[in-house]
């Protein structure tokens, strides 16, 4: 099946015995190829030209993750996804039975998808209701982001499955929480800490004093025998 679009009958489907007698041969043929690639260009040359494109059956996708395609770990990246059938006509969200998942790569034959975040129609870059979702990548490394669908009630394209690798970079570093909990050098001391300590003071205080009072007792009486 093409992945192009029929353009129907136009100036560029010019009638092949004609073309034969004016000595075009299948050059006919050629300006109606050059015709049906008019979809894939127009999809190349959207403003999402910098960004991912991937095609399945009748449907093409183009993928972008804010900021500029550089995703980061362990910070939110909106994520969206232009989607456009054969013919050129977008598809929102609300014609498509989407479903987003992420996979680690390498990714087994059985893998479960790390994340599937829920997606929700946004704007962005000239496209309205498209399907976007938020994605945190939980660590450096390469991913595989997949994008499936089907056709809403009243929607007429083929059910697609998009497949997009992403690398994402290492993101701002997050305190330990072993580090966060440890107990700051301003706490306060506990009450009976603090009364535990003043009585240990009292008792070493009372303990001096009777000692120099003895001492004095002593070398008084030493004194007065002497006398």
């Amino acid at each position: 099946m093409s992945l192009l679009p029929s353009l129907g009958k136009s100036s560029l489907q010019i009638d092949q015995p004609y073309l034969h007698q004016k000595g075009w041969g299948n050059r006919g043929y050629l300006l109606q190829t050059m015709g049906e690639t008019v979809f894939f260009l127009t999809l190349l040359v959207t403003p999402a030209t910098a960004h991912k494109v991937q095609i399945a059956e009748d449907v093409g996708g183009t993928l972008h993750i804010e900021p500029n395609d550089n995703p980061k770990a362990g910070e939110p990246s909106l994520t969206w996804f232009a989607l456009t059938r054969k013919g050129g006509q977008v598809i929102p969200l609300q014609q498509c039975n989407c479903q987003l998942t992420v996979y680690s790569e390498p990714r087994t034959l059985n893998a479960s998808p790390i994340l599937s975040p829920p997606l929700k129609a946004i704007s962005a870059e000239g496209y309205q209701g498209i399907p976007g979702a938020e994605i945190v990548f939980p660590k450096p490394g390469t991913y595989q982001v997949q994008l499936s669908g089907t056709p809403a009630s009243g929607a007429n394209f083929q059910p697609f499955e998009l497949k997009f690798p992403v690398t994402v970079a290492a993101g701002t570093a997050v305190p330990k929480a072993s580090q966060s909990s440890q107990p700051s050098s301003q706490e306060p001391v506990p009450a009976n800490r603090s009364a535990s300590a003043s009585a240990n003071n009292f008792v070493s205080a009372s303990a001096i004093a009777l000692f120099v009072i003895l001492g004095l007792g002593i070398a008084w009486l030493v004194w007065l025998r002497r006398k």
